[in-house]
């Protein structure tokens, strides 16, 4: 089963074996949901979750002391496909949109390939890589991004110029 990133255990917290987690969801609350997560390869059972400023605190089973959670440093946290949440209705998850085809309505043509979807701010910017070289960031808002089709692997995209080279 297919392991999904959620997060980075960064430091151990107090005596008692809890671990500080890096968030990487967008959504930390999201630990709370979970009965069990894996660091590295070893599954775990979820005892507590607390908050920290924007850091998530665990308390692992199996982990119950300082030591034992300072060995867990710099391990990354997964969740299998399982556990993850249902969206709503034209959500997608990013790793689902990473190489599909990217095509203009307007003119047909396949334009390239996905290559990163960017967070800086409340809207994504899809980065896609040109076929012929290059590439452009398109805003992942309704004005431009048509449809996102899945079962088809493509996006249709509505472009204005300028926004290709």
């Amino acid at each position: 089963m297919e392991k999904i990133k959620i997060g980075r255990v960064v430091n151990a917290v107090a005596l008692r074996g809890e671990v500080k987690v890096y968030n990487y969801s967008g959504y930390k609350e999201r630990y709370e949901e979970l009965t069990r997560i894996i660091v590295d390869d070893k599954e775990y059972e979820v005892e507590k979750v607390r908050y920290q400023q924007h850091m998530v605190i665990l308390k692992l089973s199996g982990i119950n002391d300082r030591n034992a959670a300072e060995s867990q440093k710099t391990k990354d946290v997964y969740i299998t496909e399982d556990d993850l949440l249902e969206l709503p209705e034209n959500t997608f998850y990013i790793r689902d949109l990473i190489g599909l085809a990217v095509e203009d309505v307007d003119s047909g043509k396949q334009l390239g390939k996905l290559k990163d979807v960017l967070q800086p701010s409340s809207q994504d910017v899809y980065v896609v890589e040109l076929a012929g070289g290059g590439q452009i960031m398109i805003p992942a808002v309704s004005e431009f991004i048509k449809e996102v089709n899945l079962k088809e692997g493509v996006i249709s995209v509505h472009l204005i110029e300028g926004m290709i080279p």
